[in-house]
């Protein structure tokens, strides 16, 4: 199968942001948050073009520490980001949402990178970084998820353990959502990328079994810890009232 990737004029790619800033019009207009979707979107493009240029330095290294590095920055920033939804008590719940991104994460990209693919060497960047990135972002959205509920449903005063149940399957809601979905409704971004890249269509579908699983076990793992952690903090809470 013949490679069929090609290189999108900047003038073309500036098309696609037509859709974005109709969006952005809709929220000035229903006097909603438009500002802090055009930071977001210039958020983005900033954060792509620095990675762009720095994943050039990242494929090319040699050394384990880069890679160790860069894992390490995806996890700080991920679980800073999760807890933007609460962020009074971002501080406090910091380290629950690190070390169950951590555990979560770490768990499955230790399982897909030595045993599933046998990376070697083991730290191969081609592919441990965009795996760690598919792993810890959906970590990331499954902990914001499941913490933005469970803190709706206490303020309900809905009992603990009830209001962990109904946050853990609203964090899932997602992924089961896309296992339903993929190859009916969608072509994930791993799948898809491969056949645009030549790769068949038969190995890819392996690719995207092994991601799928992994962004259920990655987000499931993490967002149960981080709910069976942060329990002590809310119970404090509590009680003080």
């Amino acid at each position: 199968m013949a490679s069929t990737i090609q290189t999108i004029p900047l003038a073309n790619l500036a098309l696609s942001f037509i859709p974005a800033f109709i969006v952005i019009y809709i929220l000035f207009k229903w006097s909603l948050n438009a500002s802090n979707a055009f930071y977001a979107i210039a958020r983005m493009l900033a954060q792509l073009l620095i990675i762009g240029y720095f994943l050039v330095y990242i494929f090319e290294s040699k050394h384990a520490g880069v890679i160790i590095l860069v894992l390490t920055v995806m996890v700080f920033a991920s679980s800073w980001i999760a807890l933007g939804t609460i962020k009074d008590k971002r501080r406090l719940l910091y380290k629950h949402a690190l070390g169950s991104i951590a555990l979560g994460g770490g768990i499955n990209l230790l399982l897909v990178s030595q045993f599933v693919l046998m990376l070697d060497p083991w730290y191969q960047p081609q592919f441990m970084i965009p795996l760690a990135g598919m792993i810890f972002a959906n970590s990331m959205n499954s902990i914001s998820l499941s913490i933005e509920r469970l803190n709706a449903e206490l303020v309900r005063d809905v009992p603990y353990e009830q209001a962990r149940t109904i946050a853990l399957q609203a964090s899932l809601i997602p992924i089961i959502n896309s296992l339903f979905a993929v190859g009916l409704v969608s072509l994930p971004g791993m799948m898809t990328g491969q056949i645009l890249s030549g790769v068949s269509p038969l190995i890819a579908i392996r690719y995207q079994i092994m991601v799928m699983c992994m962004i259920l076990g990655s987000s499931g793992i993490s967002a149960a810890c981080f709910l069976i952690w942060v329990k002590p903090v809310f119970e404090r809470k509590t009680d003080a009232l």
